[in-house]
Formats: structure tokens, C-alpha cells, sequence
């Protein structure tokens, strides 16, 4: 499994998140996007094929990088900071 590598700016302060289910953190500044790859592998799952996807345009334009946060709404992860306590789910992809 491949993470991202925080390599500076780690004097920043913690927030603690849940990522399907499971405690995770990530730093105050980071967007989702960040924060979820520090934690996965993977973003979410293609819509066409369930292969991982890791978002692709990275400023909101592709619709590349979509997760849900807890009650269901859909954002997207390289434009929505981290906020302490959120419930984010990754979406798994169409089976094919």
C-alpha cells in the first residue's frame, strides 16, 4: 500500500476524522483529499469499474475525487478542508 508522505508543514495541529468506520487524523489545512491518502490507498472507486481512483484535476473540476460525509452529502475532497470530527466515506465504485 502506497500512502502519501507528508514531508513538511507536520508542526501543524491534529484533527481526528473517521474514515469508513475507522479513526483517523489529519492535519488543520488539509483538504480532504489530503487527508484521506495520508490515511489510504485510495480515494474512492471508479463509478465505472471500482478501480481506485485517487482524484485527477485536483481544483474541483474533474468530479474525479467525490466522498460522502456523515447524513450523506457528497463533496468534493480536493476542495473541502478537513474539519474536526467528520464522518467520511469513501465510495467503493460500480461492480462490474
Amino acid at each position: 500500500m502506497t500512502l502519501l508522505k507528508r514531508l513538511a508543514e507536520q508542526d501543524r495541529p491534529t484533527l481526528p476524522f473517521t474514515l469508513d468506520g475507522q479513526p483517523a487524523v489529519g492535519l488543520l489545512g488539509d483538504t480532504l483529499l489530503t487527508a484521506v491518502l495520508t490515511q489510504a490507498d485510495h480515494l474512492r472507486g471508479s463509478d465505472f469499474s471500482a478501480e481506485p481512483r485517487a482524484g485527477f484535476c485536483l481544483m474541483g473540476a474533474c468530479q474525479d475525487c467525490w466522498v460522502k460525509l456523515g447524513g450523506g452529502l457528497r463533496v468534493r475532497a480536493c476542495s473541502t478542508l478537513l474539519e474536526a470530527d467528520l464522518i467520511v466515506e469513501r465510495e467503493p465504485g460500480r461492480q462490474l
